[in-house]
């Protein structure tokens, strides 16, 4: 039975789990060291859970909150599930499960970015209730 966990504890196993997965969300993203996983659990604002069949992590989500002027917000990030559980519906109980912890803190609205081309993450996000925005995202990244 796959069930959804909040990463809170700062485990070599914890890390190790994440490490496995960042390659499968991000050729460009670089593993987490010690001290940045340390630093990303001890952040107020970031929510990582795990979703897990018998103590092996299938997948993981982050969820940030953060508080501005019209309210608090939410935004989804990092979703991401493993190659070998595609399919049997880990992301969205990922999503739901984020959605309904996000309720609870009294988000207002929550946003998440998505390309075109990935047909199944998008028809899966409009499925738990997002809709398409009409805007523009801009990034600005810092050449360090």
């Amino acid at each position: 039975m796959i069930r959804i966990r909040k990463v809170s504890e700062k485990t070599e196993k914890n890390l190790r789990e994440i490490n496995h997965l960042i390659p499968q969300l991000s050729q460009s993203a670089n593993l987490l060291t010690k001290a940045e996983f340390t630093s990303l659990l001890n952040a107020e604002s970031t929510h990582l859970y795990f979703a897990e069949d018998n103590d092996q992590v299938l997948g993981m989500l982050s969820l940030v909150t953060f508080p501005i002027p019209t309210g608090l917000r939410g935004w989804v990030e990092d979703v991401v599930v493993d190659t070998k559980a595609r399919g049997k519906g880990v992301g969205k109980l990922l999503t739901m499960h984020a959605l309904k912890e996000a309720q609870e803190m009294g988000v207002l609205t929550i946003d998440l970015t998505s390309r075109p081309s990935r047909d199944v993450a998008n028809r899966l996000y409009q499925s738990v209730g997002f809709s398409a925005r009409v805007t523009n995202v801009y990034r600005f990244k810092h050449v360090c």
